[in-house]
Parts: structure tokens; C-alpha cells; sequence
């Protein structure tokens, strides 16, 4: 069996350069991620209410950390 190209024209692709490269210009511009305005704003939510989740989150943490203390403190 012979190894030959199973597509005769492939050798005679237009817009390929040799070795198989594309030239600027040949293929489409990408598209872009959003289609323009969103004709709303993105706000988030408001600064006290992350400063408020913040704080909760700490105190949880500082609670469970004084009860692990607490509990290796009481084994020793």
C-alpha cells in the first residue's frame, strides 16, 4: 500500500500558506463576548451588607476557634 493523500486537492487549498499556515486577513474576526450595553447598571450589593457578612463570618470563626481551645485545653 502506498501512503498517498486520500484528498487530491488538498495541495491546492486557497488562503494556505506553505506549511499549512493562514495569512492575516483570511479568517473572520472573533466574535465579541456581549453585544454592546447592558442598559442597566451592575451594582453590587451594598457596602454595609459586605461589611456586615464579614464580621458575622469572623465572629463564627473566632467561636469555633475558642471551642477547639477550649476542648484541648480541657485534655490536657
Amino acid at each position: 500500500m502506498s501512503g498517498q493523500n486520500p484528498d487530491p486537492l488538498e495541495d491546492h487549498l486557497t488562503g494556505l500558506e506553505p506549511g499549512g499556515g493562514v495569512p492575516p486577513g483570511e479568517t473572520p474576526p472573533a466574535e465579541s463576548s456581549t453585544g454592546g450595553p447592558q442598559g442597566h447598571g451592575e451594582g453590587g450589593p451594598p457596602r454595609g451588607t459586605q461589611v456586615a457578612v464579614l464580621v458575622a463570618i469572623g465572629i463564627v470563626v473566632l467561636l469555633c476557634l475558642l471551642f477547639f481551645v477550649g476542648y484541648i485545653v480541657g485534655l490536657l
